[in-house]
């Protein structure tokens, strides 16, 4: 049984995340029992992107001013092409994503998402997938790219697209649960 009650996890985004990729694993961790934050550079509201035309809007509820990483057991990278483009040229952004990688913290990253860990120099020696348009970059930054469902290296996963959701959202809970059984959840 996974057992992530209690474990914190930070979304980071910015508008234009793919709408499914913050709402499909949000659910499933909460339904898990994790505490999910959205966390933002924006301090009132995120926009998504849903597909191919603008979607809802989420409520942030950290700023990313005042979000501390070591306050959060893992972070969420949902893609979509302008919020992980934005979130790579944010200081802020990639400092936090940085933090989760020094602390040893599982990252987890969907589509376009692994853009921001390129900026964040977290990919280089590591094996991961995304969005095949990335791949190309991602191999320049030192990855070794893949094209598959999901893929784990050390406590980075990575998956590639909204119709891999349900096989990520496995992964992370059970990635977790793993972390939380090895007694190395005391940051949460």
């Amino acid at each position: 049984m996974s057992d992530v009650t209690g474990l914190k996890v930070a979304i980071l985004v910015t508008d234009g995340f793919e709408e499914v990729e913050l709402t499909e694993p949000r659910k499933a961790l909460d339904a898990a029992g994790a505490e999910t934050s959205v966390v933002s550079p924006k301090d009132d509201q995120v926009r998504a992107w849903r597909f191919t035309e603008w979607g809802d809007s989420v409520p942030v509820d950290i700023p990313l001013s005042e979000a501390r990483a070591e306050e959060f057991s893992a972070l969420l990278l949902p893609g979509g092409v302008l919020n992980p483009d934005a979130l790579r040229m944010d200081v802020k952004a990639v400092a936090f994503v940085k933090a989760f990688f020094k602390d040893g913290k599982p990252v987890a990253a969907i589509c376009h998402g692994p853009w921001t860990l390129i900026n964040a120099g977290a990919v280089q020696g590591r094996r991961l997938t995304s969005w095949p348009s990335l791949e190309v970059d991602l191999r320049n930054a030192g990855a070794d790219w893949v094209d598959q469902e999901t893929v784990l290296d050390q406590r980075l996963l990575t998956s590639r697209k909204p119709d891999d959701i349900p096989a990520f959202t496995r992964e992370l809970i059970s990635l977790l649960s793993k972390v939380r059984a090895q007694g190395q959840d005391a940051f949460a």
